[in-house]
């Protein structure tokens, strides 16, 4: 098989015999999302290294406190899902997957954006919402081809200017931080989807002076329009 799903309620580690399947391309560890269930599974083995031909690994919900090294040679990886866990870091090694494109660290413990996230130059989709972040790296201008950032429910007091220059970006989602202003340059964002798509963008639970001029100054009307409306509500 190249497709393979384990649930259980009790699912507490990986069964031994799944790592001599060496075709399996995708493998799902998590259970469906309307459930609410959580696992129990505190480990991702290092024997997940033999699975060299997984594109898509799925270990949302579980109980994983730490990602081993070995997940850096799984250089077919395309979509990896670790949301609902207890993460606090993730290894340097993850910045060898350079065929991923799609991760979701959603809900788990992070305190900053690890540094190799943004040696992840195929990453189109990152969702870090409701951790702890608090900042930002400079390093992440190098993630060229995002396209969805999802950063709700963090710490953030600012965002950096290099988050600008993701010129690709379609949809960011900053709500529940503690925004008062945006980057001067931050009309320059001009594939978000301004005043067309109400899901482009997403800044409510934020401290925002409304319209904030520095951005209205560099951006299109749309922007404008964006934030009079969004302090109205």
């Amino acid at each position: 098989k190249k497709k393979l799903k384990i649930s259980g309620r009790e699912l507490a580690s990986v069964p031994a015999q799944i790592f001599s399947l060496d075709q399996l391309q995708v493998l799902e560890m998590s259970p469906e999302r309307e459930s609410c269930l959580r696992y129990r599974m505190e480990l991702l083995p290092r024997d997940i290294s033999r699975l060299r031909n997984l594109t898509c690994l799925y270990v949302d919900s579980n109980n994983l406190k730490k990602i081993p090294a070995e997940i850096g040679t799984l250089s077919h990886l395309e979509r990896l899902t670790l949301s609902n866990n207890s993460l606090s870091s993730l290894p340097p090694e993850m910045g060898a997957l350079q065929r991923l494109h799609s991760l979701h660290l959603a809900n788990n413990s992070l305190t900053e954006l690890p540094a190799p996230l943004c040696q992840l130059r195929s990453l189109t989709f990152l969702d870090v919402s409701d951790n702890k972040i608090g900042t930002i790296p400079s390093s992440i201008r190098q993630l060229e081809k995002l396209e969805t950032l999802l950063l709700l429910f963090n710490s953030l007091e600012s965002l950096p200017e290099d988050v600008c220059l993701l010129r690709n970006l379609r949809t960011l989602w900053l709500g529940n931080n503690h925004l008062r202003s945006l980057p001067a340059s931050f009309g320059e964002l001009v594939n978000l989807d301004w005043g067309y798509n109400d899901c482009s963008c997403n800044f409510e639970g934020n401290p925002l002076e409304s319209p904030p001029t520095e951005v209205c100054s560099r951006g299109p009307e749309e922007i404008r329009d964006y934030f009079l409306s969004f302090h109205r509500t």
